[in-house]
């Protein structure tokens, strides 16, 4: 397997194994020992280096959750609005360490976030959120982050409740949700209305129109999807069925999910590319894993753990390890043919550490006026709660693009 090298200052090389995915034939069993090579990760290096001289290099995504003695950026007592479904102190959640775990990158510090320099980095520019709820997710702990220096301004039109739009006036920032939890357009299947396992028809060649038509002067936007594509359905390419997942359609080929979640994912980013108007940078959120234990989701399954894992207790492996590859796949092809074009595409890869979460979810402690309270959300994160890294990450990228290097200085361990 080909590799990429880096030499460090004593002349040793470390080699990177390069990733690759075959669809439907064959996934690695375990990706922890094969790190992104440097154009995908987030680098840092010290603030001692001599000019030309990288003396440390830090992947930031790659690291453990160190418990440290400082309280959450936020509480329902600061002038943030807390996603009800997700606030999970206000609805009696008895523990309180969930909210102190930092993530600790394996060679270097990580710093908190800091609302005003990510304000200073964003003036003028306009972010947009693209997928499903956990993206949605992470906007609402970016609302909250950001609360501590400015408050929005609602601007949505209130008819169109899959686009949202905020506005920071101190600093002429514009903040938009683009409800699209396929990347997709879809329609239901089944004549008897939407329900949470009914039949959908997925038209893998279409981008989704909710954000399509709004991209052309967006400066950010990241992407996001996952839990959505375990749900039932039928494919299509060119307005003709090419298979199903989980249809139970005797006439139509039964094709692993991935399928489906591959070409999502290749019909989205190259909406972006053909789109001469995009200017943007585009970020993949990598995916973020469930934690349903005893059960599934809709037979019992709960998250009750109040720690989170070691890396000794769990690995990136199975469906997870399967769903991140595919991702990170076709993200590749797409980097590459976006740099022809002057594009830039960055991964935020948050999902090693997520899969060591299983207590950052709401569990029975969200709260939904429509849902069934008696099943368990271990799929979203608490707010305050370890979503709140994923900003932590951002804000650190858009400070690396700022500097026009990929690689951005910070503490480095001694």
């Amino acid at each position: 397997m080909k590799g990429f090298a880096i030499e460090l200052p004593n002349s040793r090389k470390f080699i990177l194994p390069i990733l690759s995915v075959f669809f439907l034939t064959t996934i690695p069993l375990y990706l922890r020992n094969s790190p992104l090579s440097p154009l995908h990760a987030l680098e840092m290096f010290n603030n001692g280096s001599r000019s030309g001289e990288i003396e440390h290099v830090c992947n930031v995504f790659r690291g453990d959750w160190v418990l440290g003695s400082e309280g959450p950026y936020y509480t329902d007592e600061t002038k943030c609005e807390i996603d009800q479904r997700q606030n999970c102190m206000k609805f009696g959640r008895p523990d309180t360490e969930f909210m102190k775990w930092r993530w600790k990158p394996d060679e270097c510090e990580l710093p908190r976030f800091n609302a005003s320099q990510f304000l200073d980095v964003v003036t003028g520019k306009t972010m947009a959120f693209v997928g499903d709820s956990v993206g949605r997710n992470q906007m609402q702990s970016l609302v909250c982050l950001l609360a501590s220096a400015a408050n929005p301004i609602d601007v949505s039109n209130l008819n169109d409740t899959r686009f949202r739009r905020w506005l920071y006036p101190s600093h002429n920032f514009t903040l938009v949700a683009h409800w699209s939890p396929l990347l997709v357009k879809y329609r239901n299947a089944d004549t008897s209305g939407l329900s949470r396992n009914n039949v959908l028809n997925l038209y893998l060649d279409e981008a989704d129109e909710t954000w399509t038509d709004h991209i052309d002067d967006l400066d950010f936007v990241i992407f996001s999807a996952g839990q959505w594509f375990f749900r039932p359905f039928i494919y299509y390419e060119n307005n003709t069925i090419v298979g199903c997942f989980k249809c139970d359609r005797q006439n139509i080929t039964e094709v692993p999910h991935y399928y489906g979640y591959k070409m999502a994912f290749r019909t989205a980013f190259g909406t972006l590319m053909r789109n001469e108007k995009y200017k943007g940078i585009t970020f993949l959120r990598t995916y973020s894993p469930s934690h349903f234990e005893n059960g599934d989701w809709n037979k019992g399954g709960n998250c009750i753990r109040t720690n989170p894992f070691t890396k000794q207790e769990m690995k990136l492996d199975g469906y997870n390890l399967a769903s991140y590859m595919t991702q990170v796949d076709e993200f590749r092809i797409a980097e590459k043919e976006a740099e022809k074009r002057g594009l830039k595409f960055r991964l935020l890869d948050t999902t090693e550490a997520m899969v060591l979460r299983p207590d950052g979810h709401p569990n029975y402690y969200g709260h939904s006026p429509q849902e069934n309270r008696t099943l368990a959300d271990c799929v979203h994160w608490c707010l305050p709660g370890p979503i709140d890294t994923w900003n932590e990450f951002l804000l650190q990228m858009l400070k690396a693009e700022g500097t026009g290097n990929i690689k951005i200085k910070l503490e480095t361990e001694d």
